[in-house]
């Protein structure tokens, strides 16, 4: 449990600068981290299914779930930060491995918004979201050894 803890907080190197001790000395504890994490995590989950709820309200209905929705995926996200901190997301965030499936993920929240707030165009709103969807399992799937070959595998055999 002490290497996940040093793991997700980026304690794992052996180069500790005065910048790291002082980053140390004001952090949360790793319960408070803990804690965070759930919470947000659970108001990013319940944001998407108040999102799916309100996909059913006459006129707008897919603007309300194109909003809750795509608020709800940040949430989950930003969720992560309590784990490992921001600059440590960040930084994992624009690694090689995980670039272009962040920056298709934060395209398509831009893109969902755009179409539900700006353009007023429910099926760009809804193909956005679908879009999120996919760049969000890509993106997760960068931080599992391997999964991204299985995942391109599988589906080079169901498609051959």
């Amino acid at each position: 449990m002490d290497k996940l803890k040093k793991v997700l907080s980026g304690q794992d190197t052996e180069d500790r600068g005065g910048l790291a001790e002082v980053a140390d000395a004001s952090s949360l504890s790793w319960n408070t981290r803990i804690k965070g994490f759930i919470a947000c995590f659970v108001t990013g989950i319940l944001f998407s299914l108040l999102g799916t709820l309100l996909l059913w309200v006459p006129r707008k209905g897919l603007y309300l779930f194109a909003v809750f929705y795509t608020f709800g995926n940040i949430a989950s996200i930003g969720s992560t930060v309590f784990l490992m901190g921001p600059m440590k997301q960040l930084q994992r965030m624009v690694e090689p491995t995980r670039l272009v499936a962040t920056i298709m993920v934060l395209l398509c929240f831009a893109l969902t918004l755009c179409s539900a707030f700006w353009w007023h165009n429910k099926g760009l709103a809804l193909i956005f979201c679908i879009l999120q969807s996919l760049a969000l399992t890509w993106y997760s799937l960068s931080f599992i050894p391997f999964a991204r070959d299985a995942v391109k595998k599988c589906f080079s055999a169901c498609l051959a």
